[in-house]
């Protein structure tokens, strides 16, 4: 199922995408007007056939309430506040190679503030502080079940569903930092979206078509099957040390074609638009507006 948050005259829902051009008000549906993207992920995957089972014959609704097209609402990001964003750095051999470096030897970690969420949509800003604004196309997996000290074998069982994220990273700042999360953790540096698509939805997480394009021009063209550290191996590594949570959210890492390691680089400019889509996760798309104009609105 695609979940999605979404306002609609001014009140937060959540959503289940179906016909690609629709939503369904799920709070409408269960009667349960608090319900939250939360909640559904607490519930879990058993929760949301339930749900399913309850769209059989939806098509049929003509309820406005019920059933709204896309034009008519507007998507927030799927997750606004998840305890931990925890990211994968140097984690695609494509990436490794436009760099001309060894893979890491164990998974490469750093974290980005929840508070530099944003969603479809939204507006990167990019801040007067740096002139090195990148892009950064990324799978990001969504916990379901918490757990510590979980198995390589097990770790998909911990797993509610995906989501694409964009890594926006302020290069001259992270390197000259010497640690990365500031540079990183930004406000607007991590758009996420469209949709939360549930677990059962994608038959291969380490299989996906990823690419990126900025004003039309495609920059990042891969697929998840250059991973140098899959999912599992991800995960297992990560809870010997933490208990991954309920809604934590993950970051994958990023393929080869990012702006900095191009030749001539490319840094995201005012105006630019950037949009990102991963095979069955839909379209992520952002403009990016400069930090002076926003003094000015």
């Amino acid at each position: 199922m695609k979940l999605v948050r979404f306002t609609k005259d001014t009140t937060d829902f959540v959503g289940a995408i179906f016909d690609n051009d629709r939503v369904v008000n799920i709070n409408y549906l269960l009667d349960e007007p608090s319900l939250t993207m939360m909640d559904l992920i607490e519930r879990g995957l058993g929760f949301i056939e339930h749900i399913e089972s309850k769209l059989e014959n939806i098509n049929k609704s003509n309820d406005k309430e019920l059933v709204a097209g896309l034009e008519d609402i507007v998507l927030k990001a799927p997750l606004p506040n998840p305890g931990k964003v925890v990211c994968v750095g140097l984690n695609y051999m494509d990436h490794c190679r436009e760099q001309n470096v060894e893979p890491p030897e164990s998974p490469l970690i750093f974290s980005k503030w929840p508070s530099s969420i944003i969603g479809p949509g939204g507006n990167i800003i990019l801040p007067e502080e740096s002139k090195q604004v990148d892009y950064e196309a990324e799978l990001g997996v969504v916990i379901g079940n918490k757990g510590k000290h979980i198995a390589e074998e097990n770790a998909l069982d911990h797993v509610f569903g995906y989501v694409i994220v964009n890594d926006v990273s302020a290069r001259d700042v992270q390197f000259a930092d010497g640690q990365w999360i500031r540079g990183k953790s930004y406000d607007t540096f991590a758009p996420c979206g469209p949709y939360l698509v549930t677990a059962d939805e994608v038959k291969d997480p380490h299989n996906l078509a990823i690419r990126c394009t900025v004003n039309g021009e495609v920059l990042q063209d891969s697929n998840t099957n250059e991973m140098i550290f899959n999912i599992n191996e991800v995960v297992a590594y990560l809870s010997k040390g933490f208990t991954f949570k309920t809604g934590d959210l993950l970051s994958t890492g990023t393929p080869d074609g990012v702006g900095v390691f191009r030749n001539p680089k490319v840094f995201l400019e005012d105006g630019d638009e950037v949009v990102i889509e991963i095979e069955g996760l839909g379209v992520l798309k952002n403009t990016c507006v400069s930090e002076r104009k926003c003094w000015f609105d």
